[in-house]
């Protein structure tokens, strides 16, 4: 959806759930000294300002990261808090990071990052924000990824998180990830959904535990960032978890259960 504006969102909630999940991956995965290739689908523009227009219409930063923050959450060892921290010295106390950056942020110099993303002003603003240190493509990112995949290394993580603004969104998930995982099968595939009141993510899960059985399934619960808002959660299905993160996502659920 060209319509969709991430500026709205960013800092939520299911940011917090998903960018401190994606950080730790990344960590982990980086104390190996091979090299790592990493892709998304749906990149966005990498940063966002806590204090713009959009993001104060919304009010869900101010339910999510300024929430974290208060609360102390991470330590400042903690990958996404690192991230946090290098970010807002460069770019401002007021700065959240996109998904992108965070990756750039926590990957070495000998990692590779190809980042798809569909919306012309998104893409402008992400290819200066990641400089040369990305590939972004202009295109489709279910697209990209089924021509990219097996990346060489062979080591590494997709992170999908669509807008979920229409149907197919979720219709597509399941095949779309069956079909990565058959062609690169030892890539480390993280799906983030949101959790709605109407549960319309239940079909898609169904489908994704049937189409690649062993995947591990997270969900937070979290209180809706406005009277009426839809979203009281975030979920990440994850194929090919790396080691001790079934400990790092047990942290999150009591942190998560805390508010």
């Amino acid at each position: 959806m060209l319509s969709y504006q991430h500026a709205y969102h960013a800092g939520n909630m299911a940011d917090v759930h998903k960018h401190a999940a994606l950080a730790w991956v990344l960590d982990y995965m980086g104390q190996k000294p091979k090299p790592l290739s990493y892709f998304e689908t749906h990149a966005g523009r990498g940063l966002y300002d806590l204090d713009a227009v959009e993001a104060q219409k919304t009010g869900e930063a101010a339910a999510g990261i300024d929430v974290v923050d208060r609360l102390g959450w991470f330590a400042p060892d903690h990958p996404f808090a690192r991230a946090l921290a290098t970010i807002r010295a460069t770019h401002g106390p007021r700065a959240y990071p996109g998904s992108p950056l965070i990756a750039a942020e926590v990957l070495r110099g000998e990692d590779s990052l190809r980042l798809a993303e569909l919306h012309p002003q998104e893409v402008a603003a992400l290819r200066e924000v990641m400089g040369l240190g990305a590939q972004i493509d202009q295109r489709d990112g279910l697209e990209l990824i089924l021509s990219a995949v097996p990346p060489d290394p062979g080591r590494g993580v997709l992170l999908v998180d669509p807008s979920y603004e229409v149907k197919a969104d979720y219709d597509a998930m399941a095949q779309f990830l069956r079909r990565v995982h058959r062609k690169w099968p030892v890539g480390v595939l993280i799906l983030w959904y949101p959790i709605l009141r109407d549960g319309r993510h239940a079909p898609m899960l169904s489908a994704l535990e049937q189409a690649i059985p062993g995947g591990t399934r997270h969900e937070v619960a979290f209180p809706p960032a406005r009277e009426g808002h839809g979203m009281v959660g975030s979920g990440l299905f994850i194929v090919n978890p790396p080691y001790g993160l079934d400990a790092e996502l047990a942290r999150l659920s009591g942190l998560f259960a805390s508010l």
